[in-house]
């Protein structure tokens, strides 16, 4: 079925694989690490939406830098998902595979839909590349390949012949491939060239050779779809624009959010920004986007390790500006006692958790919700702070903003979580007005606050927040610290009664966050009912589409997914005790649905994926109806778990 839920055709083998009138396509690039897959991925995807299709993606790719070429292990792929109807997730399974090598079939080519169309670089199907795929015969040649239609040509000699007249040496020719595979595809879905041609254009400018010879393989690709005699394989495609708001678009992925989140709460703020982070997969790509944005009041720092990035972004909290880091999950293991440092001496810092696959380094490069534990429980101590989660890479804007604004309201450190699907993939994003958004001006502490113009660093407001002080402000000259402290005055004591007062205090700060956060909605269904289906991050896309395909087959069931994990909005629990039963997705094995039970007493049911991709919407559908069928799972309890490589051989899940 589609994204909308209406049937779509099915495909005999041999017969054209792409729909007469699709409402939306999956596509998949997959090749050697080396091959440009993702550079492929990304600009077909700038061309896709410049057509004003809707469209997720997927990028998909190894954690070694540069594995052994032609390995099971070192191959990648992009997957996009676009069409004229709205679309929240890369897709389930592709329409069309294209393969660059042996490799890259055997890894991808059972997720291709039967009767999906599969493009071959027949060239690099060597007796050698076959055996490090694990080949014992040739499939392009064996039928085994029969359920699907092939499309195999040698495509590395079709560039090598497209770039001869630049003499470039073989190895430098063959990377154009990328590009002359592109131009196919561009023709296939009729794309506009040239939009790519202004970006080699401008990417090769101090090499013009090499940016003439990728776009003569790129214009090669297209005028092979042109003239070469495979209309009974594939055919051009143009699917309609999807309908969308007027205004100014672009495509962005999840770190590229993020970052732009920041600039924009700490300018709502008032504040410069200052950014201390260290090196990680997949967290990088926000410093390395920072650093662009010096000119609105942007600090960046790239420190010796995690530590110093954290204290450093602490420290210029102390100072005055809006401090921030980022990490994945190893390095915010090691920013633990410095975030218990923030709590203490309350402090603002945004804390951006990238989540990847763990434990320790784990797949660095493989997506997974399993820092939820570790986000809102893993300090020394009562350590409670804010934690905040994104549900899909625009919406990583505006989570960065409530981050911000949380940050500063209540001096508190905020951790905002991601995931390495949300960073890496990029969708459509309608760039917001800035006067839509509320300011929320930080208002420093100027003159003495207590009696005799004593200065009272930690005297509490009405919602038990303290105030910010910048050093160096005449006549505020005050001491904070990681010590235990007095009310009020801040003076180093860590007597019993004290401590007790301090920890029930912080405790209470951060649980009255909850009431300065929008109440929890339903995001489609209704209040109350049989089943309610709660997510949170990047879940969101497959639960959305599984769930409008329930209710279109008559199944009382809805959607609630939470962005504010900790503390929780102030209506959930009411909210949950409504429905009968509820069915909690996420990439982990069964943190949020234990929160949930521990906080509200409600028999919260698992469904649980830890492989490093995310959820096929197939996997949740089949969830849902095993709730409807009232079955139970092999073991008679009431948590399943995804099958990885099987979509829908989910067993049960039983209220």
């Amino acid at each position: 079925m589609s994204e909308s839920g209406i049937e779509r055709n099915t495909i005999a083998p041999n017969s054209s694989p792409i729909l007469s009138v699709p409402e939306a396509v999956v596509v998949r690039f997959a090749g050697d690490s080396g091959d440009g897959m993702q550079l492929t991925g990304s600009q077909f995807t700038l061309s896709t939406a410049l057509t004003g299709n809707d469209l997720a993606t997927f990028p998909d790719f190894p954690a070694e830098i540069r594995a052994p070429q032609g390995t099971l292990f070192g191959v990648s792929a992009f997957q996009i998902n676009f069409g004229s109807i709205e679309v929240t997730t890369a897709g389930d399974a592709p329409d069309v595979l294209v393969a660059m090598n042996p490799a890259a079939l055997k890894t991808n080519v059972q997720a291709l839909k039967p009767g999906g169309l599969i493009i071959a670089d027949a060239g690099e199907f060597s007796r050698r590349n076959l055996d490090k795929a694990k080949y014992t015969t040739n499939p392009l040649e064996d039928g085994s390949l029969a359920k699907w239609t092939l499309l195999a040509f040698d495509i590395s000699a079709l560039t090598l012949e497209a770039v001869k007249s630049f003499s470039l040496g073989n190895k430098e020719a063959l990377r154009c491939k990328n590009m002359w595979t592109l131009g196919l595809a561009l023709w296939m879905f009729e794309r506009d060239r040239q939009p790519l041609i202004d970006w080699l254009n401008g990417k090769f400018q101090k090499n013009p050779l090499l940016a003439h010879a990728n776009i003569a393989a790129l214009n090669a690709g297209h005028a092979y779809g042109e003239t070469a005699e495979i209309g009974g394989q594939v055919r051009k495609l143009n699917l309609d624009p999807a309908p969308s708001a007027p205004g100014l678009y672009r495509t962005v992925n999840g770190a590229e959010a993020v970052s732009l989140g920041l600039v924009a709460g700490a300018q709502l703020a008032g504040l410069k920004m200052f950014f201390g982070g260290y090196p990680i997969t997949p967290a990088s790509a926000i410093l390395h986007h920072l650093a662009n944005l010096k000119e609105y009041g942007v600090t960046t720092f790239q420190a010796e390790d995690e530590i110093a990035a954290i204290c450093s972004a602490i420290g210029a909290s102390y100072a005055g500006q809006l401090g921030v880091t980022s990490s994945s999950g190893p390095g915010i293991a090691l920013k633990g006692e410095a975030m218990g440092l923030a709590v203490m001496t309350e402090l603002p810092l945004v804390i951006v958790n990238s989540q990847r696959g763990g434990p320790s380094t784990g797949l660095p490069t493989k997506t997974e919700q399993s820092d939820l534990y570790q986000a809102v429980y893993g300090r020394n101590g009562d350590a409670p702070l804010p934690v905040i989660a994104a549900r899909s890479p625009t919406d990583a804007f505006a989570c960065a903003i409530e981050a911000c604004r949380i940050a500063t309201r209540f001096m508190t450190p905020v951790i905002l979580l991601t995931d390495g699907y949300i960073a890496n993939a990029a969708e459509p994003w309608r760039i917001p007005d800035p006067a839509d958004f509320e300011p929320f001006p930080v208002d420093f502490l100027t003159e003495a606050n207590g009696e005799d113009d004593r200065v009272l660093p930690y005297k509490r407001d009405g919602q038990g927040v303290r105030p910010w002080i910048t050093p160096g402000t005449a006549g505020l000259m005050h001491r904070i610290g990681g010590i235990e402290k007095a009310p009020d005055t801040g003076d180093l004591d860590y007597s019993p009664a004290v401590h007790q007062l301090q920890t029930d205090a912080r405790k209470a700060k951060i649980d009255g966050v909850a009431h300065a956060i929008p109440a929890q909605d339903i995001d489609l269904g209704q209040e109350g009912g049989r089943l309610a289906v709660v997510g949170w991050g990047s879940t969101y896309g497959p639960i959305h589409q599984a769930v409008r395909r329930a209710r279109a087959a008559g199944l009382d069931v809805s959607h609630i997914h939470v962005r504010h994990i900790w503390p929780l909005p102030a209506n959930l629990g009411a909210l949950l005790k409504g429905y009968e039963a509820v069915l909690v997705p996420e990439m982990n094995t069964g943190q949020f649905k234990t929160l949930l039970r521990d906080q509200y007493l409600v028999e919260a049911q698992s469904l649980t994926k830890i492989s490093g991709q995310p959820f096929a919407i197939a996997e949740i559908e089949a969830a849902i109806a095993s709730v409807f069928d009232g079955k139970r799972d092999d073991t008679g309890g009431t948590d399943v778990t995804a099958d990885a490589t099987q979509p829908s051989s989910i067993e049960a899940i039983h209220p």
